[in-house]
């Protein structure tokens, strides 16, 4: 207790006036502070000292304790007041609007047998703050103490309740009235002009704030730099935050923020690290930024820092940006934690939190974790919703995901997509076109996403009427020369056959990125055009900044197998990890053993395939055994099958048979399964499986003993 009062037993008591300073001066620091604890323990000491009764000293108590949301408290000091007290009657409005009672707070304000500016101003900004438009102008109208605080506080309460044009015609009534605006008008009526977009009447604001002499005002200057922000209007931003006298953390993160949006995530770090002060808003700009632009590593980091270094509490957007982090990187564990934290925040039932929650769950291949977040969501925005769909869509339920589909109330373009491209990857395209049939008739308009998708689902069917058409009604909606939806186009043409209109495409797209560039590399490569795809790689490499992925470097490993250009393709698989740093996988190592194969270096081939790094599948072995068929070399045919045979692989060699059309030798391996009880092994697992397997059904399913508590 004493460590607590000690700044009021270092004031002498017989310096009376000083000790009643301090001790108003600790029940504001109390208040402020919220120290629910703090305040009680100075009330017990000026109930010993017997001065808690003392008028200024009771009412400084009741509204600590008002502030804290102490109502038993507060009430037992309102005993202590006979008759009305104007103080304590507006200290009772200001409570009951933070207590979430407005009809009571305009009860007392009713009852009141005198009010002041004070008394009018708390009541119209209580019934503002909680929706009450109409009641709130109607008090503001009768009020009979206009002042700069009266009428900032209706503008101020109009801005936040979304109605920006009512705001600023009261401007020019409140100037006719012969007051001017403060500090806290000006940024209002500067927040209004922004979300309505209007720029010139922004810079009529600036006139007059230059005018009243407000120019170098930190709070005004604060709000010019967020309103240039949100009209792209940066280098004016940037001009106002230069020339600024003094900055405040607010400064800094508006300018962070401009960079940020502007995807210049190198000049926010580095306003980012020249921050003289951060809080949890400058930190969530910085997560978000890393997090959208798909630093997901970097986001987790930063927010482990903010956290763990510097001991700061995340905000709603901090927490969501950060749970899509990690989703990202399908840290399951990681997103547990954070979602501990989420819990002891109280942020549990945001729709922002609980979507990302619900998007990392599904991302980790828990649905039933995410399901569980988000069945918990006492109030669903269409993101939740569509987050939801999607995770199922992603995980291959696409029974569960088209139920819920079903069950939106609202749905947009993103709830379309999701479904689409979950049939899309399910390989249920027939399911792509009715889902997008459906969203035609219901009036929803495509966008470049929705096609991107359809295309997808051609280019898989091969069908180039469908494909057609999907392109004229991209034209009508004026979605041709987007980058996505361009190389989905020339893909669909070039896996349709019709090259030339894939390569007409490519020729006229306005930018290409590394995506359309794999797309045309393996286009021309797959329809037989393998030495103009090696054209179009050396094109690539010499023309653009773009570094060889290694989709586009499988498709230079098939052209030189179908060209026969075997030393130029082991150059190329060679460059992959020394040059690139990629690291060849199953497909690389199966196309070149297929390109060693064709050329007929068959020795070379097995020898390739014994120093490769994991068991090869059946492709590769195909590839080998087709190559042994091509060159009539029956003697290694053999000895390959019988390697596998040693191996206990009798399915892998069947596959393999299989693929090469040899349907004799299928039917013997399988004869030598069955002598050897291999099938009727594999028929009771397959039994076993379909007995045990159950399908998730969202709507009844209880989750394992690793749900979250």
């Amino acid at each position: 207790m004493r460590s607590v009062l000690q700044p009021l037993f270092a004031v002498d008591s017989r310096n009376f006036k000083t000790y009643i300073s301090k001790t108003l001066s600790l029940l504001n620091q109390f208040s402020n502070g919220r120290l629910a604890a703090h305040g009680a323990l100075l009330h017990g000491h000026l109930i010993k000292t017997g001065i808690s009764s003392q008028r200024h000293i009771a009412v400084k108590l009741l509204v600590m304790y008002m502030t804290l949301g102490k109502s038993y408290e507060s009430n037992e000091i309102l005993k202590e007041f006979d008759g009305f007290n104007l103080v304590v009657a507006n200290c009772l409005i200001s409570a009951n609007v933070n207590w979430g009672r407005p009809d009571e707070a305009r009860r007392v304000f009713e009852e009141m047998p005198e009010r002041n500016e004070v008394s009018w101003t708390a009541l119209v900004s209580g019934l503002f703050r909680h929706g009450r438009v109409e009641e709130a102008l109607w008090y503001f109208r009768r009020n009979p103490f206009r002042n700069v605080v009266s009428w900032t506080a209706t503008i101020s309460g109009l801005v936040q309740n979304g109605l920006k044009i009512d705001a600023l015609q009261l401007l020019p009534m409140m100037l006719q009235s012969g007051v001017m605006p403060n500090n806290v008008t000006f940024p209002s009526v500067i927040r209004a002009c922004g979300e309505l977009g209007d720029f010139d009447l922004g810079m009529c604001l600036l006139g007059l704030v230059v005018k009243v002499g407000f120019e170098d005002n930190l709070t005004v200057s604060n709000a010019f730099i967020t309103f240039f922000v949100r009209l792209g209007e940066n280098d004016l931003a940037k001009r106002t935050f230069d020339k600024m006298k003094k900055k405040d953390v607010v400064s800094w993160t508006a300018i962070l923020d401009m960079y940020v949006e502007q995807g210049n995530l190198k000049e926010a770090r580095r306003i980012f690290d020249e921050m003289p002060e951060r809080n949890e808003v400058s930190w969530s700009a910085m997560v978000s930024g890393y997090n959208h632009s798909g630093y997901v590593e970097e986001a987790a980091n930063l927010f482990h820092q903010m956290f763990n270094k510097y001991g700061l509490k995340p905000n709603i957007s901090c927490c969501s940006a950060v749970l899509s982090a990690l989703g990202g990187l399908k840290a399951m564990q990681a997103g547990r934690t954070i979602h501990s934290l989420v819990l002891k925040l109280g942020f549990e039932n945001s729709p922002f939190v609980g979507s990302s929650l619900v998007d990392l769950y599904c991302k980790c291949g828990r649905t039933e974790f995410g399901f569980l977040c988000f069945d918990s969501l006492r109030e669903k925005n269409i993101v939740c919703w569509n987050s939801m769909v999607s995770g199922f869509s992603l995980n291959g339920q696409l029974t569960e995901a088209r139920e819920l589909f079903d069950q939106i109330p609202q749905r947009n373009n993103v709830t379309w997509n999701s479904l689409m491209t979950g049939y899309l990857e399910g390989e249920e395209y027939d399911k792509v076109f009715e889902v997008f049939n459906e969203m035609i008739l219901s009036g929803e308009t495509p966008n470049k996403y929705t096609f991107s998708t359809m295309l997808s689902a051609c280019a898989n069917l091969a069908s180039l009427q469908k494909g057609k058409n999907l392109h004229c009604k991209l034209i009508k909606l004026g979605l041709q020369n987007d980058i996505f939806v361009d190389t989905a186009l020339l893909d669909m043409y070039a896996k349709s056959g019709n090259i030339q209109s894939s390569l007409d495409i490519f020729k006229t797209m306005p930018s290409k990125n590394v995506v359309s560039w794999t797309a045309m590399i393996h286009g021309l490569a797959e329809t037989g055009f393998a030495e103009e795809s090696l054209e179009m790689f050396e094109q690539m490499r010499q023309t653009t900044p773009f570094s060889p992925n290694d989709s586009i470097l499988l498709a230079v490993l098939f052209a030189c197998s179908h060209c026969g250009l075997v030393d130029k393709g082991l150059h190329h698989f060679n460059s992959m990890q020394k040059v690139y740093g990629i690291i060849p996988k199953e497909r690389h190592y199966m196309c070149v053993v297929d390109m060693l194969s064709r050329s007929g270096c068959l020795i070379e081939a097995e020898k390739f395939i014994s120093r490769m790094p994991f068991e090869p599948e059946a492709n590769t072995w195909a590839a080998l055994l087709s190559g042994c068929r091509t060159y009539g070399d029956g003697n290694m045919a053999d000895k390959i099958s019988r390697r596998i045979q040693e191996s206990g692989g009798y399915v892998l060699l069947s596959n393999v048979y299989a693929s090469v059309g040899r349907w004799i030798d299928v039917l013997n391996t399988r004869k030598l399964m069955q002598d050897n009880g291999v099938l009727e092994l594999l028929n009771s697992e397959m039994q076993f499986v379909s007995r045990t397997r159950t399908n998730y059904n969202f709507a009844t399913s209880v989750p394992d003993s690793e749900a979250i508590q």
